[in-house]
């Protein structure tokens, strides 16, 4: 058993069984009363708005209780027979924010989206928490997306025109997308840049294929950073944003991302996927405005590598009191080994 059937068979807690929801897609501009009363021409219109007062309708996971909330295409709407619990914002790791994005640096473990089972723990939903907090009738929009085992840059808009702009885009508009990346082996090579076509299967599992017509074109470059058997951390760039490819690409040449028992089998030494989003870099082209967006690495990928900081301070110390135990241990020596004092002998033949 992996750990993704470990997630499946985990509790059920912030998991929402979709025998008790319906689910509804957006596909065009509208208000999330006169979506519901379109999409449930059955429902009264007071019960309708029963199931708004009472937290019982979501929107990609958050729940909303304003009858002309806005609605946007790829907005998922959510109607639950139970309540949606709201939750408050706690320790949401924001780098930046102005009246056009919010930025954070999300963590290893969260989605990115709210999924089929999971509506709760986003960072969507973490995000739209706190906007609505400090304006109940603000929200955001999803810009990109990073997988859940991924942590780094994570781009939301506060305007669905911004989303509209960045993600029409976003190819042209993005300059870097650079991540650390952890994987088996030593590199045959301190650099190289990987090109190869991807498609995606039933399963919705990306693979490396020869059939130019089908596959997608990805283009990957990485550097070595530091080996340290049996792993290597690479800084990897890629100028293509397909699904996968970092993990795809690295494991065909069996350098597998650590931890990613996705697309293989290799160790886990952190209990986490070895890909940091370090860095992105792009222009809003509404604005104008260049953004330049970097996280530190992650405290556990350095601690594979190299000496950090607490344990230098820890050697230091442990340095620090080696000299005097050493200096107590050389004078109780001293005294175990002090010479005993010569006997005179007469000499022969001397006084008697």
């Amino acid at each position: 058993m992996n750990k993704n059937d470990k997630k499946r068979t985990a509790p059920n807690k912030g998991h929402v069984d979709p025998r008790s929801i319906k689910e509804f897609q957006v596909y065009r501009e509208t208000t999330l009363m006169e979506f519901l009363i379109f999409k449930m021409p059955d429902t009264p219109r007071k019960t309708i708005k029963s199931l708004l007062t009472h937290h019982q309708v979501a929107v990609g996971g958050v729940p909303v209780s304003q009858y002309n909330y806005p609605l946007v295409p790829e907005d998922v709407v959510t109607v639950s027979k139970n309540r949606i619990a709201k939750h408050e914002r706690k320790d949401l790791p924001i780098i930046y924010e102005d009246e056009d994005i919010i930025v954070i640096n999300k963590p290893s473990g969260l989605l990115s989206v709210a999924t089929e089972r999971e509506k709760g723990r986003t960072a969507y939903r973490l995000v739209s928490d706190y906007v609505a907090a400090m304006n109940p009738k603000a929200r955001v929009y999803v810009v990109h997306r990073l997988d859940e085992d991924t942590s780094g840059v994570l781009v939301f808009a506060k305007k669905f025109e911004v989303r509209e702009a960045l993600q029409n885009h976003w190819q042209e508009i993005v300059e870097t997308r650079a991540y650390y990346a952890i994987v088996e082996g030593k590199m045959e090579k301190d650099e190289a840049v990987l090109q190869d076509y991807l498609m995606q299967n039933d399963l919705h599992l990306v693979f490396v294929t020869k059939n130019k017509k089908e596959g997608k074109l990805s283009t990957t470059a990485y550097k070595v950073i530091s080996y340290k058997e049996p792993y290597s951390l690479l800084d990897v760039h890629i100028s293509s944003g397909r699904k996968n490819q970092i993990r795809v690409q690295l494991g065909s040449r069996g350098h597998h991302v650590i931890g990613d028992d996705k697309y293989g089998e290799p160790a886990d030494p952190l209990k986490r996927l070895g890909l940091h989003a370090y860095q992105l870099t792009f222009t809003n082209p509404i604005s104008g405005k260049r953004y330049d967006f970097v996280t530190p690495m992650p405290e556990c990928f350095k601690s594979l590598f190299f000496v950090t900081h607490a344990q230098r301070r820890a050697e230091e110390a442990e340095t620090a009191r080696k000299p005097r135990r050493n200096m107590r241990d050389e004078a109780d020596g001293a005294k175990l080994t002090k010479p005993r004092a010569k006997t005179r002998v007469p000499k022969k033949g001397g006084r008697k």
